[in-house]
């Protein structure tokens, strides 16, 4: 990074891009883990909790692994979540027999899992914050978060390959592989700001959650995380209930479109302001949810799966930007912590109130909810919305 005029797409940008897209296909590989719960006898109410149980212990996790990410230095969480992506994976090889006698054993990996995914996503998207120019910061989020798409579009292929040839425990030897990529892929990369680490003491984590800016992106958030359990945990299970085949495809299309998107107009919302985005995403996200529960066939399933990615491709990289965006560098780490921990909080809340709707309800009604779910986030945007410039008051 030059004092003048720093670069976006830097070889600490690529390199950091290569370890996310391997954290992340390894993360996309457990898209399929809900088909080990139901193999071993489990319900949409144990896919609920067991899943949600990660997003869970990712969120409780943040203000710890948010002052690691300030306090120790992006790098070298990065590092300590690596690790742990690499070795958990090789825990549930060791899972065997019906799921009530594996539940305890099965819940503490879960809860060590989303420990070492959110030290991960949290370490990578603030080194990005750091390393990106001010006036590009959308772009480069949203650029940077192609990897992570693509990642996530790749790990339940490779899943899902390993799974119908090999059996299950390839499909976790792929996601400890695929992870240990990401581990070795940042090692060379320095400390951005290193002279800037030092955390504020006055700014705590849930003191800098308190601020209206940051608490509107907390909530929205949560909404998102909401459709991304539905989309993560439920599509596979609603594919075998309708025999759709191939259900990694639904994932593909999310993924590419989610990354098209971003490719074609990286630098919108930097131009026009990420509040005049962020509706749009939030309709477009809800809508391919909602219409998952029509899906017959594997071609609609795919086409509702570039449906969602648009919003996705969208709603990320705009929430995060709006968080971060001229906030000093010294609390970058607890903000992006808190934006992330509100999605995984989501994810969790999502996925156990969706579980018990799959139940009791069936997974028709369950895409509709996680739809508008989505769509509600239009009455949490207005508030405390600045207009001039397309801002948003702190």
């Amino acid at each position: 990074m030059t004092d003048a005029a720093p670069r976006l797409y830097s070889r600490a940008f690529w390199a950091m891009s290569l370890a996310n897209f391997s954290t992340a296909a390894g993360f996309g590989v457990f898209f399929l883990f809900p088909l080990f719960i139901e193999d071993r006898g489990g319900s949409e109410a144990d896919i609920g909790i067991i899943m949600g149980l990660f997003g869970l212990a990712a969120t409780l996790c943040r203000p710890w692994v948010s002052n690691l990410v300030d306090r120790a230095g992006r790098r070298r969480s990065f590092t300590i979540g690596s690790l742990m992506m690499v070795v958990l994976p090789v825990g549930y090889m060791l899972l065997s027999g019906p799921l009530a006698g594996v539940y305890p054993y099965l819940l503490v990996l879960r809860i060590l899992h989303g420990i070492g995914m959110a030290t991960c996503f949290t370490a990578a998207f603030t080194y990005v914050a750091d390393i990106v120019p001010p006036e590009r910061l959308n772009e480069g989020i949203g650029m940077f978060g192609i990897s992570g798409l693509i990642g996530m579009a790749v790990g339940p292929a490779l899943a899902e390959f390993a799974l119908n040839h090999y059996g299950f425990t390839a499909m976790f030897g792929a996601a400890s592989l695929l992870a240990c990529i990401g581990l070795v892929a940042h090692l060379p990369l320095a400390e951005p700001l290193a002279e800037s680490l030092r955390a504020d003491g006055e700014a705590t984590f849930f003191g800098i959650l308190k601020r209206t800016k940051i608490l509107t992106v907390a909530l929205l958030a949560v909404m998102f995380g909401v459709g991304q359990a539905g989309a993560g945990n439920f599509v596979a299970p609603l594919a075998a209930a309708r025999g759709i085949a191939h259900v990694s495809w639904f994932f593909v299309a999310y993924s590419l479109a989610a990354a098209a998107v971003r490719l074609s107009g990286g630098r919108l919302a930097d131009r026009v302001g990420e509040l005049r985005v962020i509706p749009y995403a939030l309709v477009l996200t809800g809508a391919g949810l909602a219409g998952i529960s029509l899906v017959q066939h594997g071609l609609t399933l795919a086409m509702l799966g570039a449906v969602t990615g648009c919003g996705h491709g969208l709603l990320f990289p705009s929430l995060n930007s709006l968080a971060v965006r001229g906030e000093p560098s010294q609390i970058r780490g607890k903000i992006t912590g808190i934006y992330t921990g509100a999605l995984d909080g989501g994810n969790f809340a999502g996925s156990i109130l969706l579980g018990y709707i799959g139940e009791y309800l069936g997974l028709q009604v369950l895409f509709v909810v996680a739809g508008l779910v989505l769509v509600c986030g239009l009455m949490v945007l207005p508030r405390a919305v600045d207009r001039p410039g397309g801002g948003m008051q702190r």
